[in-house]
């Protein structure tokens, strides 16, 4: 190990004495600038993750729709599956709905599942908390739970429901509701969809929609591994005109763009945490060269250049560097892992526990970190920290053995 090397380190970590207050403080800033990076980036790559997952549980990473509707969707899915790529497809229907029980009234989303082919597709089923998917038929839906809750109707209670169609057939007669039981509750996880979701057959939606046997669109999923946007321009040649198939990606796109601009943002404005941390640390190293002139003129007297000098002082800002990233990085995942508790106990305090899953959609706190985001955080603070002992090593470099053994 050459000498400046190990010199460095006994000046960063030496041993028999207390741990040096100047290594605690240029360590706890880098490491605290580097959990701060790991969190934010974890969390706003969590809501990211979370809202494909999302997507991709319930709707699949590929969506085919037309400017009206699609009629003949049997031969559509028929084509679609045979297209390289395609794990699955199955149609369905969408629309808004008015469902009462004991005169208590909600306006739902509506999803017709074809049941011969959503499994291939929506794996629905897993999410299902009372009841079951498979009971689902003609006479009956299946609810989000936040609905189901709201209304206070349990499974196998019977509710009416009415469609914008029913209102146009009136014709100056009764209203009378479509009534079906309920077969079950499924919980998804995103506030929206859990909150106000009615899921019955494909043939139920085409009749309360009067669409006879035409649909909404076509979801599809594509085999592990493939991508979602070769596959849906593979799909878009086979399509007949005025249909179109849209990766998850495109559906969401505004929406992703912001949520990216935001991640970006908010990693370049912490990586001036990490920067004001490089600052102390190249200020606590210009205050040691300072005390240690003696010492550096008394090793130029020995003969070493001032390269070896210079690079015991900048080694020392590495070292900080790697013991800070290393702590945070440790620090940062800790707190990642229980960020749920931490919220928890925040909002709790605060009252605000009801208004983050009304406003952000997740009843949990999502994280996902990126390996290429955990990379820019390591380099960031590992080449600021490096930085940081550049000029105190040019200062001490530059002394002059004589003038710094006169120095008192």
């Amino acid at each position: 190990m050459p000498w400046y090397f190990y010199l460095a380190l006994k000046q960063l970590f030496p041993t028999g004495r207390r741990f040096p207050f100047f290594t605690a403080i240029s360590v706890l800033s880098v490491c605290l600038g580097v959990m701060l990076l790991v969190v934010v980036l974890a969390v706003m790559g969590g809501f990211g993750f979370q809202i494909r997952r999302m997507i991709v549980d319930t709707e699949g990473e590929i969506q085919i729709k037309a400017q009206g509707l699609i009629g003949d969707y049997r031969s559509v899915v028929k084509r679609v599956q045979a297209v390289p790529g395609v794990a699955g497809a199955t149609p369905y229907a969408a629309g808004i709905l008015m469902v009462q029980y004991e005169n208590k009234p909600a306006f739902p989303q509506m999803r017709g599942l074809d049941m011969a082919s959503v499994e291939n597709v929506v794996s629905l089923g897993r999410f299902v908390t009372a009841g079951s998917l498979d009971a689902l038929d003609d006479d009956s839906v299946v609810l989000s739970e936040g609905l189901a809750e709201s209304l206070g109707i349990p499974v196998g209670a019977t509710l009416e429901i009415y469609t914008p169609l029913m209102l146009v057939q009136r014709d100056g007669g009764v209203i009378l509701p479509h009534s079906v039981k309920v077969a079950g509750v499924l919980r998804i996880g995103h506030q929206q969809l859990d909150s106000s979701t009615v899921y019955c057959t494909l043939r139920l939606a085409q009749d309360l929609y009067g669409l006879a046997r035409d649909v909404h669109g076509v979801n599809v999923r594509v085999q592990p591994g493939a991508n979602e946007d070769d596959v849906a321009a593979r799909i878009n040649a086979i399509l007949p005109p005025n249909t179109r198939a849209f990766s998850w990606m495109d559906s969401f796109a505004d929406f992703l763009t912001v949520l990216r601009l935001e991640k970006n943002m908010m990693m370049f404005v912490l990586l001036f945490v990490v920067l004001v941390a490089a600052f102390l640390t190249m200020s606590l190293l210009l205050v040691l060269v300072l005390k240690k002139t003696r010492e550096i003129g008394l090793l130029g007297a020995l003969g070493a250049s001032r390269r070896q000098i210079a690079f015991c002082f900048c080694l020392q800002g590495v070292g900080i560097g790697v013991v800070g990233t290393a702590a945070g990085l440790a620090l940062g995942f800790t707190v990642v892992r229980f960020r749920n508790d931490i919220v928890h106990a925040i909002t709790r305090l605060t009252g605000g526990q009801e208004m983050m899953a009304r406003f952000y959609q997740f009843s949990e706190l999502p994280s996902h970190i990126e390996t290429r985001d955990l990379v820019v955080i390591v380099v960031a603070a590992l080449v600021l920290s490096t930085l940081a002992g550049i000029v105190p090593a040019l200062l001490a470099a530059r002394l002059k053995p004589v003038e710094a053994l006169r120095s008192e």
